[in-house]
């Protein structure tokens, strides 16, 4: 029998015919119960094609994610930024606004697909400190949000975009880019 599930202590436990292996939660490179759940996919994947247990563990230990995808890409006077710019839909920003802990200037915006921005608003309120708007056209991420937060501004570019979730943030923050929206307005291809 195979599975692969999160134990109440907090631990990955993998179980298949060659035993179980069992790895703390807190060992886990990536962030996110999102990622908690494609680390027990992978090593069930990977215990299956044969890999031993001290490559799995490893594995999972190390991995630190792909460019683009809830990546860390600095810190400054105490504010880290990730670049999870791949978020182009309202489940991916979710996912990301989850797997963040501290108080969050999010970076949203671009070209709108059809987005109910309601399914995020609970979490904006409770974790954001302020929302920049990037993009040509942001009234309805005003509509959404204005109000519900401390502090929202547009931007124009990226760069503005950075410097205005800057001066939001407070040493211990996290400026994160999840944009939910395609950037079809911003950038050529």
């Amino acid at each position: 029998e195979l599975k692969g599930r999160l134990t109440a202590d907090g631990q990955i436990c993998i179980e298949t015919p060659r035993g179980t292996l069992r790895i703390p939660r807190t060992a886990l490179a990536l962030r996110g119960t999102h990622n908690l759940y494609n680390s027990i996919a992978a090593a069930t994947a990977a215990r299956l094609a044969g890999a031993d247990d001290a490559s799995i563990r490893r594995g999972l230990e190390t991995f630190r994610g792909v460019e683009h995808r809830l990546e860390p890409v600095a810190r400054v006077a105490d504010v880290e930024y990730i670049n999870d710019s791949k978020a182009t839909n309202i489940d991916s920003c979710r996912y990301a606004l989850q797997s963040v802990e501290t108080p969050i200037v999010l970076i949203l915006g671009g070209t709108d697909k059809g987005n109910d921005y309601g399914e995020i608003e609970a979490m904006v309120r409770a974790k954001a400190r302020g929302l920049v708007f990037l993009g040509v056209d942001n009234r309805k991420l005003h509509a959404a949000f204005d109000g519900k937060v401390p502090a929202t501004c547009d931007a124009r570019s990226m760069a503005e975009a950075i410097a205005q979730a800057a001066r939001m943030a407070r040493p211990g923050d996290t400026v994160l880019l999840s944009p939910c929206c395609a950037s079809f307005d911003l950038f050529r291809n």
